[in-house]
Order: C-alpha cells, then structure tokens, then sequence
C-alpha cells in the first residue's frame, strides 16, 4: 500500500511546469486572477500588455490558489493535490508559495531576505550578506 501512495505522489514528476520551472501546478494571480505556470511567466506576460497602467508583476507571498496540473482541481496552496494526491512540487515552501521537481539546484528558503534561494541551505544568502555586512 505504501508503494502505491509513494508512486501516486511522484507521478508525473518533472512532467510538467514552463521554461522557469519543472512542477505539477499552476498558480492563480491574485493581482488579476489569471492562470500562469509561474510567477515569471506571469510577470513576463502582463510586461508586455499594451497599456502601461496594467503592467504588473506578481507578488509571490500573496499567492493563494494554485491548480494541479495532472487533474485541473484549483485548491488552497498546498504540498499535495487534495483531490488526486499528486506531490505539486518535490520542492515546496509555503512562505514564497513555490513549488520545483528539480531538487537538483538546491533550493531553500532564507529566513533572512524572506524569499527561496538555490545552492543549498549551506550557502550563504548573498543579499543578506551584503546588506548586513558594513
């Protein structure tokens, strides 16, 4: 039985996701209630609308639905699809709502700048450092 639920959650790992990143979800923006794949396929979206004023970018933190991309359910943010119980994302942080099949880069989140970084939790934020370094 644990095999089965174990191969549920991996199915479709690194099977889905956009050019940024490799995940089982999509995410709804909340500043215009659109669908996108990531935040930076949204940002380079609403960068290229025609009227100025409507240009935007989104803020990660206020995301709060995202949609599973194996069975199309939209739910709350969450690891696991609460209809198909799909791992969304290998990686995932619920602080920055980010979600990555591709463990490889390392990710982590930084309690210090507040946002996910790459290289492994033993690397040091370099944001912060420079920051907070004088």
């Amino acid at each position: 039985m644990e095999d089965f639920a174990n191969q549920r959650l991996d199915f479709g790992k690194m099977g889905f996701g956009c050019q940024h990143y490799r995940r089982r979800c999509k995410i709804r923006a909340p500043c215009c209630n659109e669908i996108f794949p990531c935040r930076h396929c949204h940002n380079e979206s609403t960068s290229m609308l025609k009227n100025p004023s409507d240009r935007h970018e989104l803020v990660r933190h206020e995301v709060q639905k995202v949609i599973c991309s194996v069975c199309d359910t939209e739910q709350q943010v969450a690891r696991v699809c609460s209809n198909c119980g799909v791992n969304m994302g290998e990686y995932f942080c619920e602080v920055c709502k980010f979600y990555d099949d591709d463990t490889e880069k390392g990710q982590f989140h930084c309690n210090d700048c507040g946002i996910c970084r790459v290289g492994g939790r033993e690397m040091v934020c370099n944001l912060y450092s420079t920051l907070f370094m004088f």
